[in-house]
């Protein structure tokens, strides 16, 4: 029986509450989180308009968590550097925001930084199988990017799938994330499809329970679906 593979729970600090920012991510990492998600919106790109490199520069000596950045933006070339530069350790772009998508890969790496790549609902796997050996993750958006607290589109899990077969067909340990409409009841769904790192905002920050509450609760509902699909018979 295979080892069922480590699922990772990444809050996403969309849903934290500002006026406190500091201490919340301080409680994430005491609460075990091994990083945290900073949604990037430019106003363009998508409506909303949230955070800059001064948040990365500002965050970074607090915590020793990834500081995972997701770039919703138009043109991520002119953004990566300042943003590595900040202290970030992953900077996820958009394939749909990206006209050479495999240089904007590299040059993210030539700083130093994991890559990673994301994918809107609209967009079809297919578009990244030209660049699956370049990315360190690639994050599957179960939600139309923009706003916190959407539902999942459970339309989405198909697309889990046949990226989890594509990466196992090329013998690539690409994690895939998944981000948007994450709780209880979705993050197992996610697990089976093939995700191993749960991006979550609403789930995490909010007043049913702490911070470590919260993500004790969807790691083990997530570490159990994880379990489950790997006793199953392929």
């Amino acid at each position: 029986m295979k080892k069922s593979e480590n699922i990772i729970i990444e809050p996403s600090i969309l849903s934290a509450d500002y006026a406190r920012l500091g201490d919340q991510v301080r409680k994430t990492e005491a609460a075990g989180a091994e990083a945290i998600q900073i949604d990037v919106m430019d106003g363009h790109f998508v409506p909303n308009l949230t955070f800059g490199p001064g948040i990365v520069r500002a965050l970074r000596p607090l915590v020793g968590l990834k500081l995972d950045v997701h770039l919703m933006v138009d043109n991520p070339d002119s953004f990566i550097r300042n943003f590595a530069q900040a202290g970030a350790d992953r900077l996820i772009v958009h394939q749909e925001a990206c006209p050479n998508l495999g240089l904007t890969l590299q040059a993210i790496r030539d700083l130093g930084v994991d890559a990673g790549v994301a994918i809107n609902p609209a967009t079809a796997v297919s578009v990244l199988e030209e660049v699956l050996g370049r990315a360190d993750v690639i994050q599957v958006m179960t939600v139309n990017p923009g706003f916190g607290g959407q539902e999942f589109i459970l339309s989405q899990l198909e697309k889990i799938s046949r990226l989890r077969t594509m990466l196992l067909e090329r013998g690539l340990t690409t994690r895939i994330a998944v981000d948007g409409g994450i709780d209880q009841k979705t993050a197992p769904l996610a697990v089976a499809a093939g995700a191993t790192i749960l991006v979550a905002g609403s789930a995490i920050y909010n007043r049913r329970g702490t911070v470590k509450e919260n993500i004790a609760a969807l790691r083990a509902i997530a570490q159990e679906a994880s379990s489950t699909a790997q006793t199953r018979p392929s």
